[in-house]
């Protein structure tokens, strides 16, 4: 039920009402327009993300199977020392643009220069595999981190644009109609009791 408003009961404040309504009523439906365009590009979006995160995961499955070899072939200090020494300067580059008033990341990894910097006499085959595996999928890795972001700051935006949206269609638009209907009702009834007296006053001037 929508909430009466507290109002003055005069044209004035009737005509601000009805202008009041309508950009109500254009906002709602901006609002609702742009709520369903963003429920429709994050739909595409998850089930890219879905398909991207599967890929990665599974490629990230390969990687930790050849840690797992390379631990198996080596004692745990010897690879935790080489591991230690495989770090690399790797760089992320980071913007962001405007997708219907959101605003998303866009994480770009450029061509690295990165070098294994550990003896590769010391440490086995399979772990030089794995880290180069590793450095292969950092792209895709980097990717998927922006685009769960993108669709995390979507969803954000969705739940935002919808308790406007319910705001607007339950609360203000309903308010504005009824403070609309209770205005009108109480200036036809000053009308209807003005013109009554006016009846009176002219039937009395009439008699005398």
């Amino acid at each position: 039920m929508a909430k009466a408003l507290n109002v003055n009961p005069n044209r004035m404040e009737l005509s601000r009402l009805k202008r009041l309504l309508v950009v109500a009523k254009r906002g709602h439906k901006l609002l609702k327009d742009k709520q369903d365009a963003l429920v429709k590009e994050f739909l595409v979006r998850a089930r890219a993300v879905y398909s991207l995160r599967k890929e990665v995961e599974s490629e990230l499955g390969g990687c930790y199977g050849g840690f797992l070899m390379a631990r198996a072939q080596t004692l745990p200090q010897m690879l935790e020392q080489t591991l230690m020494m495989a770090g690399g300067d790797l760089k992320v580059g980071v913007s962001y643009k405007n997708v219907m008033s959101v605003r998303v990341p866009e994480y770009g990894f450029p061509k690295q220069n990165a070098e294994l910097s550990y003896g590769f006499a010391t440490s086995p085959g399979s772990l030089d595999v794995a880290l180069d595996k590793f450095l292969g999928v950092m792209p895709k890795l980097v990717r998927l981190a922006a685009e769960e972001k993108a669709v995390q700051s979507m969803a954000l935006e969705i739940e935002r644009t919808r308790r406007r949206v319910n705001a607007l269609e339950h609360v203000m638009i309903p308010s504005y109609g009824e403070a609309i209907r209770s205005i009108s009702m109480k200036l036809e009834e000053m009308e209807r009791s003005t013109l009554s007296r006016l009846m009176v006053i002219k039937e009395i001037v009439r008699s005398h």
